[in-house]
């Protein structure tokens, strides 16, 4: 599914977010950026481990940020790691999950990065619920992409059915259609 954003396109699909051939891969990253299970560990494996030495040089990143590297052994030029929150049900969670979103965004921007492919932030390990996460995440990308023309497409790369389902309900609410 696609969504016209003022000049920019955003996009729902199911499927594997190593494989997207985009200027920049969003990373559901950890705090420590060193590498973990799920996408995060997936894209380590794929990038190499250049990809780990060049996130020792950065010391971490703290939760609703982010932090760029080069993409290594990735069709993407790029990686953006993103630290969404651990789900705890406070309403500070979805002001993180948004500034991760928003961070990432903003690096994209700045490094005149056009196309990016995000996961699901936050909605694995850390337990955010799909369809809360969905709607954070879409209003989020909505927000700046109607400010920012410069990016060009927003993939959100979602694994399964049920995940898939759940961005496709809150883009239903989000975006004119």
């Amino acid at each position: 599914m696609r969504f016209p954003v003022h000049r920019s396109q955003v996009e729902l699909l199911e499927g594997d977010l190593v494989a997207q051939d985009v200027d920049a891969l969003v990373n559901a990253a950890n705090s420590s950026l060193l590498g973990g299970g799920g996408v995060d560990g997936a894209i380590h494996r794929a990038a190499g481990p250049e990809l780990l030495a060049e996130c020792r040089t950065l010391g971490g990143c703290p939760t609703g940020q982010a932090r760029l590297t080069r993409g290594y052994g990735l069709k993407a030029r790029f990686v953006i790691h993103a630290v969404g929150p651990v789900y705890r049900g406070h309403p500070q969670d979805a002001e993180l999950l948004s500034a991760a979103h928003h961070s990432s965004l903003e690096l994209a921007s700045f490094h005149q990065i056009r196309s990016l492919a995000f996961p699901a932030i936050s909605t694995g390990a850390y337990g955010y619920p799909l369809d809360q996460a969905a709607e954070v995440a879409l209003q989020t990308v909505k927000r700046y992409l109607e400010a920012h023309p410069e990016i060009e497409l927003v993939r959100l790369v979602l694994w399964g059915e049920r995940a898939l389902a759940a961005y496709q309900r809150a883009a239903q609410k989000i975006f004119v259609v």
